[in-house]
């Protein structure tokens, strides 16, 4: 698992409980493997289609430093399906797994549009091309 963010758990993202707000975690985390997916996909129009059973394993209190882990688990024709893993950076407990979150690329009529990948590519590797 390849974590790629860090977020500070702020006074604004706690529940009544004094504890990171699920709704929060979930916005955050469709928001990396949005842009993840489009970097991927090199598509700016890539939208959330799906996410598995998610499970709060652990919470996060205010201070606390979280990490959000993105693996690909497999290239579509016009969807990329992702893994992510939430970490406290700290303690190193994990906070929540959900194992598929399928994106789906668009086109300007909001149909879903091939993208061509096969394989993870790296912003480096690409540069490299040119």
């Amino acid at each position: 698992m390849r974590f790629h963010t860090r977020k500070w758990v702020k006074p604004e993202d706690l529940n009544p409980n004094g504890t990171l707000f699920g709704g929060r975690l979930l916005q955050w985390i469709d928001e990396e493997v949005a842009l993840y997916a489009i970097i991927q996909l090199e598509i700016p129009k890539t939208v959330t289609k799906f996410m598995s059973e998610i499970d709060f394993i652990n919470s996060a209190k205010e201070g606390d430093i979280i990490e959000i882990g993105i693996d690909v688990v497999k290239f579509g024709r016009t969807s990329i399906t992702l893994s992510c893993k939430v970490r406290n950076k700290l303690t190193r407990k994990d906070i929540i797994t959900i194992d598929r979150i399928i994106m789906v690329s668009l086109d300007d009529e909001g149909k879903p549009k091939p993208h061509g990948k096969t394989e993870i590519e790296y912003v480096k590797d690409r540069l490299d091309k040119n």
